[in-house]
């Protein structure tokens, strides 16, 4: 060890208690960033995972021009292809073919314009929380025909119950009308208002014969084993996709193009963290400017002494800078040691936040939120912290260099 480290180990517990508050400080902020940084990355994961499974998947599969116009005519004519595609490609847990179209639904007493969607019952209870979001009645069967399931505010609207009938009336793929009276098996509540107030399923058997679709869709929907891998995939999805049919490719797309208002609410979001994170560490770096400029003027006259008898004012710089390095580094090694441990027991146990915001129960959240360790959230915090106190750390070290030694073996 060289004998400016231990001058600086040395120097650093002359007065214990300032030393001690000063990294419990750093500590504490480091502690706070990387359990705060790991619960918004947990959060964001929740929410797309939960978003994902109310009804638009990890990725889907349309017609090129599907998304853009909503045209029951943009259709996948062979999903068995797809199907076979799909099961090709490692990592993907689950998908389901599902139909869209636009109707008028009818009561005894009053008609509205909904979302008809066409379900393939056992595949979509692996794919979304339909099934368990059913609240009344029951979920569709394999063999069932002329059910439907209907959103929870669509059926208040509409004063029906499990049970009684509605008239779909629409146009078909082909131009003709596609009109038919379906049974209310089950009511389902989304947690998202405008689902519920405007959407019904029905078996995708159903849905093809009314709508005159032969056995075309209109989407494949997919769940992945995990949102790191939903890129690689969507990735070979249309390399693969563009193979098969180069003349009319078939489109992967991804959560982030199916719901936008997602991704901009996270950004939002984690901008905002940004900015409280960034005050956090500028407190902190204050804290660490005033011990230095404390220990500068405290240890005036000593500076001034060993000036005097040879020590360059580029020495006595290092020292104070590994003073700061040293207290910062033991501040934020326990802040990031002690956060992972409190983050991960939040990993496994979970946070309820069973009051949830609006933001939030928009997205259907209203459990439970994982915080989730990375190595991003367990350095990034820390790191800034370390960067920003050195610098605070830098212009008290360097006003040594404007020192004269007469005048500071005089101060008082």
């Amino acid at each position: 060890m060289s004998i400016d480290v231990k001058m600086a180990w040395r120097n650093i517990w002359r007065n214990p208690r300032r030393t001690m508050l000063t990294i419990c400080a750093i500590a504490f902020a480091s502690l706070l960033l990387v359990f705060m940084l790991s619960f918004q990355f947990g959060s964001y994961e929740t929410m797309i995972n939960t978003s994902v499974k109310i009804h638009t998947g990890h990725l889907q599969i349309h017609a090129h021009e599907y998304l853009k116009k909503k045209s029951i005519r943009q259709v996948v004519s062979e999903p068995q292809e797809i199907a076979h595609l799909l099961q090709t490609i490692p990592k993907i847990e689950a998908y389901t073919f599902r139909g869209q179209a636009f109707s008028l639904i009818s009561s005894k007493e009053r008609t509205y314009g909904v979302a008809v969607t066409g379900i393939d019952p056992e595949r979509e209870a692996t794919v979304s929380r339909l099934k368990s979001s059913v609240r009344e009645g029951e979920f569709l069967a394999e063999s069932d025909k002329d059910q439907a399931l209907v959103g929870k505010l669509l059926a208040k609207n509409l004063h029906i119950t499990p049970g009684d009938e509605v008239t779909l009336l629409g146009q078909g793929r082909d131009g003709s009308i596609a009109a038919t009276v379906v049974s209310v098996k089950g009511i389902y509540s989304s947690g998202i208002d405008e689902i519920d107030r405007a959407s019904i399923h029905i078996p995708l058997k159903t849905f093809q014969e009314i709508y005159a679709m032969g056995n075309a869709i209109h989407e494949a929907v997919i769940i992945v084993e995990s949102l790191s891998d939903v890129d690689a995939i969507k990735r070979s999805l249309n390399v693969k996709l563009q193979s098969q049919n180069p003349d009319n490719p078939l489109t992967a797309v991804d959560w982030e193009e199916l719901m936008p208002g997602l991704r901009q609410s996270i950004e939002m979001d984690l901008v905002s963290g940004l900015i409280f994170y960034l005050l956090l560490i500028i407190v902190v770096a204050f804290s660490i400017l005033n011990t230095f400029l404390m220990a500068i003027f405290e240890r005036t006259k000593e500076f001034g002494v060993l000036m005097a008898i040879g020590t360059t004012p580029e020495r006595l710089t290092k020292v104070l800078l590994i003073e700061s390095m040293t207290m910062t580094s033991v501040g934020t090694s326990a802040g990031i040691i002690i956060g992972s441990l409190i983050t991960i027991y939040f990993q496994s146990r979970g946070i309820d936040i069973s009051g949830a915001s609006d933001l939030l129960s928009q997205f259907g959240i209203t459990g439970r939120i994982y915080p989730k360790l990375s190595w991003i959230s367990a350095i990034s915090g820390p790191l800034a912290v370390l960067i920003i106190t050195f610098f605070a750390a830098l212009y008290p070290a360097l006003k040594i260099k404007k020192m004269r030694p007469v005048e500071a073996m005089r101060a008082v």
